[in-house]
């Protein structure tokens, strides 16, 4: 059975069981939803795990029909012809080394500007926060012209830096920050630290900051996730191999005339790319969860 038919089979299934769930007592319905709730996880981590077992495949184990559902022994042979083709560590150090110096940033600067926006009072912040929640309406393509051209004339071409500092002051992180703060910082929490002393940026750091965890784990995990898998951007800045990211080198790999067929290595390489960040979510999954549901219950 094919992972199109299983996943129709599994759709199918949470259908039946909706149906029935309409239509049976309590305890049943309690049942059902853990069910059907069981069955949409499954749907949702199915693709993860055939990618892994795909990871340990060779390609001619890959092209049969119906392809393989369990683990293989070919992962060895795999990874020596992923490493032949590509410098793997090289370009994992590099998409860990600017995905997490961008995400460090934007978590710096968002929150600064979420806060700011959130606890102070001062000319113009309803109108200035209005013009900021209008430029999450312009489409990110529709600026990567004005972007490329402003990075050539800082003399950033195939520099980290234009994929680290852009967009680390970004209108989403600030509002996201800003609805966190208001909901979950008190004001008499400021005026104490401001009566035991307390300066601005201590104030910040030391009561504010401890207080914002969950979102922080929540926005950085999303910027995080997207500076990872980030194609356009480094495609267009990053001009020679060395500094190329893990994106840019699974579509190498996927037009090496070489290698370029041998599905069990690309399939590795793509599980090398992934478990970085299913490490992070499922380490941090708690705050996450946690900062995405901040605020929708008011006592």
């Amino acid at each position: 059975m094919s992972t199109a038919s299983l996943s129709l089979t599994v759709v199918a299934l949470v259908i039946i069981c909706l149906i029935v769930l309409s239509k049976i007592s309590k305890a049943g319905k309690q049942a059902a939803t853990y069910l059907v709730l069981l069955l949409i996880a499954a749907t949702m981590l199915l693709p993860f795990y055939w990618m892994f077992v795909l990871a340990t495949q060779s390609t001619q184990n890959i092209m049969k029909s119906p392809p393989p559902l369990w683990f293989g022994g070919n992962t060895a042979a795999n990874f020596e012809s992923m490493m032949a083709s590509v410098q793997l560590l090289r370009h994992f150090f590099n998409s860990v080394i600017i995905s997490s110096a961008h995400t460090a940033l934007v978590l710096l600067f968002c929150s600064m500007g979420g806060y700011a926006f959130a606890m102070y009072r001062f000319p113009g912040r309803n109108a200035l926060f209005l013009v900021l929640l209008a430029t999450m309406m312009v489409p990110g393509m529709a600026g990567i012209i004005p972007w490329f051209y402003m990075m050539g004339r800082f003399r950033l071409i195939n520099n980290y830096l234009a994929l680290i500092i852009p967009g680390c002051a970004n209108a989403f992180g600030i509002f996201w920050m800003r609805q966190y703060c208001q909901n979950n910082v008190p004001g008499s929490l400021l005026d104490a630290a401001k009566i035991d002393g307390c300066s601005e940026w201590l104030i910040f750091f030391r009561v504010i900051a401890p207080v914002l965890l969950p979102a922080f784990s929540a926005l950085g995990i999303m910027t995080f996730v997207n500076s990872w898998n980030d194609f356009m951007q480094p495609l267009l800045i990053l001009r020679t191999v060395d500094k190329w990211t893990l994106p840019l080198m699974l579509r190498y790999m996927l037009g090496d005339p070489n290698r370029g067929g041998d599905l069990g290595a690309m399939m590795l390489a793509n599980t090398m790319a992934v478990l970085p960040l299913l490490i992070s979510f499922l380490c941090a999954s708690k705050f996450f969860m946690s900062g995405l549901t901040a605020g929708s219950i008011k006592e």
